[in-house]
């Protein structure tokens, strides 16, 4: 049976940071939603819908509006427990909270708990894709995979791999890591809306050796997407030139181990030389920006508008939990407001954008998620415009969608989530 979703609409048709972004969106005030067998059958006005699809089941939303669900595109689900940890820049979070907390992920039942706690969280606020970092053990991933999968949500996840510059309980070697990496791959990759993520944690916790497993592993599954981090910190990046005398830079040391190229996600990028930021772009990498982690540890500030001018695919991330949010419309907010930091008042189509369609295009998967289009997987996010009495109060005096939607953009939260629907379905709320 066919579901038909009415409220209003906002569909991209292009990049809004490509052109004018006013151009790039099409937006039906009164619109709808038609969705079969897990996938969005057609858009456009609510009437004509109704007329064309008069057996359809109809769900009415009002005014609120029908997004594409948001895409999380870096995020680090075993440190669901540690979100807001106090007071520390990125080496010493890592040893005091993270650490710690993931030493605990090699109890299978404690990662299955924690998988559904994290994906409770984020669907209820909107989000129905995520790329997550799992930990070195593989019980981490087989839990956030199989409770993705009886959700039949889209998930990326790979096992981190770290030999040095970490606890010992929390090391694997270069060939364990391969091993067990590509013993995951094997299982889950592929499987239904799952995705398998190559995942070397950054270059100081990983030697050359380990290094070129991940690499070596990638190389021979392609089409997998490859995950870390990159350039987050000043003194991160100083490391790293202590730890790889012979690298020309950051990005070097992935590059050498074959680690740069199209599916490549690198986390933060902050501090980048212009021979990182053209090779990235030049070999179709990604970066990914995390606002709420870069503010709250104290990274930097990412320049949106000009790494998209560069040509860059850009995708958004909460980067939990380093990044102080489950919320993409917080991240949305944080990303506004280092955009007024770094010159460049971000446009609220741009900001939606990178949370859609942008973060889809960074993992490769804009052909499948994103966007509202005939053909794609119906993922979707209900915004109520008026959640609260402040967003409400401010959003009435408005005189465009866009003046609408940016109070909740920039105050939003769960309560502004009417509704997440994954694979066709709403979610249980």
């Amino acid at each position: 049976m066919s579901r038909l979703l009415l409220g209003q609409t906002l569909a991209f048709t292009a990049d809004p940071f490509a052109g004018p972004p006013d151009d790039a969106v099409r937006h039906e005030r009164r619109g709808g939603v038609l969705v079969d067998d897990g996938r969005i059958a057609a858009v456009g006005a609510a009437d004509a819908l109704r007329a064309a699809h008069p057996d359809a089941t109809v769900t009415d939303y009002g005014e609120a509006l029908i997004l594409p669900g948001f895409v999380d595109a870096h995020a680090h689900y075993p440190q669901t427990a540690i979100i807001a940890s106090w007071g520390k820049r990125l080496i010493d979070w890592l040893e005091t909270y993270t650490f710690p907390e993931e030493s605990r992920f090699h109890d299978a039942a404690y990662a299955a708990q924690m998988a559904e706690t994290y994906l409770d969280l984020v669907t209820a606020h909107g989000t129905t894709t995520v790329c997550t970092f799992c930990t070195i053990h593989p019980e981490s991933v087989t839990a956030i995979f199989a409770a993705a999968e009886r959700r039949g949500m889209r998930l990326l996840a790979g096992k981190t791999a770290m030999d040095r510059n970490a606890p010992e309980f929390l090391r694997d070697t270069a060939q364990s890591a391969y091993d067990d990496s590509k013993a995951l791959l094997q299982r889950w990759h592929g499987r239904g809306r799952l995705s398998y993520a190559v995942t070397p944690r950054f270059s100081p916790t990983s030697t050359p050796e380990q290094l070129a497993a991940m690499g070596a592993l990638w190389a021979e599954h392609p089409d997998c997407p490859m995950q870390t981090h990159l350039s987050e910190q000043s003194d991160e990046v100083a490391w790293v030139a202590d730890l790889f005398p012979q690298a020309r830079d950051y990005l070097d040391t992935y590059e050498a181990a074959g680690l740069v190229g199209p599916g490549a996600l690198f986390g933060h990028a902050i501090h980048l030389t212009p021979r990182e930021t053209a090779r990235i772009a030049e070999t179709g990498g990604a970066l990914v920006h995390c606002p709420t982690s870069n503010t709250f540890i104290g990274s930097g500030l990412f320049d949106t508008a000009r790494r998209a001018a560069e040509g860059h695919r850009i995708g958004l991330a909460t980067d939990t939990g380093g990044g102080s949010s489950f919320s993409m419309l917080r991240t949305m907010a944080a990303a506004y407001e280092i955009g007024q930091l770094t010159g460049t008042a971000l446009h609220p189509a741009q900001l939606l954008w990178l949370a859609t369609a942008g973060s889809a295009r960074a993992l490769r998967l804009d052909d499948r998620i994103g966007t509202l289009a005939p053909g794609m997987e119906a993922d979707l996010c209900v915004l109520d415009l008026a959640s609260t009495p402040a967003i409400e109060q401010a959003a009435a005096r408005a005189d465009s969608v866009w003046e609408q939607v940016f109070p909740t953009i920039m105050m939003g939260d769960d309560r502004a989530v009417a509704a997440t629907w994954i694979d066709g379905a709403p979610t249980a709320r």
